[in-house]
Order: structure tokens, then C-alpha cells, then sequence
């Protein structure tokens, strides 16, 4: 190997690493930092992958004793 391949060959060798160090921040994966386990900055994107199985409505028991409530006023005032 001559001279100028094996420098030309330790140019394009200088210039991966470059590009690698300069994508590696940028390819979005799960990090352990002092001990917490951060997320990908893509998280917010992510599809929901759980959703629980119950009433949309939250507050349902609170709801239900409201109506009831609400009934049981109306029967006393008549």
C-alpha cells in the first residue's frame, strides 16, 4: 500500500468516525442517567400501547350519587 491510499484510507476512516459521533446523539433511544432510565425524545409520538378497560367516565360513582341524590330531592319535595 502506498502513502497516499493509506493516508487517504485514514481520511475517510477520520471522517466515519466524525459522522458517527455526530448521528449517535441524534437516533433517539432510552439512556440511564445517574440511575433514572430517561425516555427516547420521540416518546410523546409513541402509539398508546394499554388502554384499561372500563367506563370513559371517571368519576362514574360520583356521577351515580349525584342522580341519586338529585331523585331522592325531588321525591321530597313533592
Amino acid at each position: 500500500m502506498t502513502d497516499t491510499k493509506r493516508s487517504r484510507a485514514w481520511q475517510f476512516a477520520f471522517l466515519g468516525l466524525i459522522l458517527a459521533g455526530g448521528i449517535a446523539p441524534s437516533v433517539g433511544c432510552q439512556v440511564s442517567v445517574a440511575g433514572q432510565t430517561l425516555p427516547s425524545p420521540y416518546y410523546l409520538y409513541d402509539d398508546v400501547q394499554y388502554l384499561p378497560e372500563g367506563s370513559e367516565n371517571k368519576l362514574a360513582n360520583e356521577t351515580a350519587a349525584g342522580k341519586k341524590a338529585r331523585a331522592e330531592a325531588v321525591q321530597r319535595g313533592r
